[in-house]
């Protein structure tokens, strides 16, 4: 795909319709999965877990602390993790044209 802007290690942007970069796309796949003005994780597949049933190394975390795993909705590819209370918002990551 051409005019791809990368963002992370997982995410691009790719052109809309009339050439500008409008769509938020897994970097693995190149799948457009929603456009650059909206929370990309709400867009993402969400795997969430208390952190103890991670591994060993978090057995002490408590139970109450999740870890979050976004995947992408096409692929499955891996997106990003972030570590949260139970009920607090997921954290923006906003991508900026």
């Amino acid at each position: 795909m051409k005019d791809i802007r990368t963002w992370s290690p997982t995410l691009v942007s790719v052109p809309g319709a009339g050439g500008g970069y409008r769509s938020i796309a897994c970097r693995a796949c190149e799948t457009p999965f929603c456009r650059t003005d909206a929370v990309w994780k709400e867009h993402a597949v969400l795997d969430e877990k208390p952190l103890t049933q991670t591994g060993a190394a978090f057995a002490g975390a408590g139970r109450e602390v999740l870890l979050r795993r976004f995947f992408c909705p096409s692929c499955g590819t891996t997106l990003d993790t972030e570590v949260a209370l139970p009920g607090e918002s997921f954290l923006i990551d906003r991508i900026v044209e």
